[in-house]
């Protein structure tokens, strides 16, 4: 084991300890498994979206996810003034653009969080992040698409984006890629059955938000995220794969709650570039 995949694996004994409290503001299609994910990696999960208490919400966490999956006026509001919040408690927010490029009101909303809030993380899909960075995208629904898989290369998108938004950059697929702009690191985990449970993704940013609630490193925190869930995804799938998609969606959960520092030490691919 490397000595950054060893400090990485040392995380998880961190969230455990802290339990830091992340404030969700998610979709409706997955908010039940981003709450299942916090609390298997051993932090607190509250999901807060009334405009009437988000930022009071926001104001005693550990750090503040923000989802655009299932889009409506009312939690856009709640996310702007809860993101405002927590830059001026020095709060970590974590945004996941899902579907940035599919609508002109999610670009508008990308657009409006990107600049209104000062981000620390963001997590997406090639597409998502190539849309944000700037680049040519073909955005499928709330997925990567084959034309973006196949012509953009996710070191450059990723680099390219971290540098465009000061923050650092996680684009999650076959092979993930993290950025602050001048580091970078690839995580060559996961199990192509990931792709077929709805809100993996989701669930990553989730995972990436509870590490940053504990470890005020966001480089490393996300590192960790999301080979949490890379790893969580293989054991699963050796699990219960065979079962169908329903027992892997469970096993997923099952893996990260008894995920710990030797098992993500024995089987993280982490590489530093």
């Amino acid at each position: 084991m490397s000595d950054y995949t060893k400090q990485i694996a040392n995380l998880i004994a961190d969230v455990r300890n802290k339990k830091p409290l992340i404030h969700n503001i998610t979709n409706y299609v997955t908010v039940n498994d981003c709450a299942n994910v916090v609390l298997a990696i051993g932090a607190s999960p509250i999901m807060a979206d009334d405009i009437n208490e988000a930022a009071d919400i926001t104001s005693i966490s550990s750090a503040l996810v923000i989802n655009i999956g299932t889009l409506n006026k009312r939690t856009v509001e709640s996310m702007l003034v809860s993101g405002k919040k927590a830059n001026e408690k020095g709060i970590p927010v974590i945004f996941d653009p899902v579907g940035a490029g599919a609508s002109t009101l999610r670009n508008e909303v990308t657009r409006t969080i990107l600049n209104t809030v000062k981000i620390n993380v963001l997590r997406g899909n090639l597409s998502e992040v190539s849309y944000i960075a700037g680049l040519n995208a073909t955005t499928k629904g709330v997925d990567a698409s084959a034309a973006d898989i196949e012509s953009n290369d996710a070191t450059t998108v990723a680099k390219k984006a971290a540098e465009k938004l000061g923050c650092i950059v996680a684009v999650t697929g076959a092979v993930d890629v993290i950025s602050d702009g001048k580091n970078l690191i690839t995580i060559s985990n996961g199990h192509r059955m990931l792709s077929n449970v709805t809100g993996t993704g989701c669930m990553t940013t989730a995972l990436v938000g509870s590490f940053c609630g504990a470890e005020r490193d966001y480089f490393k925190a996300a590192v960790a995220g999301v080979t949490v869930m890379g790893i969580a995804g293989e054991i699963a799938f050796e699990a219960a794969g065979h079962k169908g998609t329903g027992s892997y969606h469970i096993a997923i959960i099952d893996a990260i709650s008894k995920m710990n520092d030797n098992i993500l030490g024995e089987k993280a691919r982490i590489n530093e570039i």
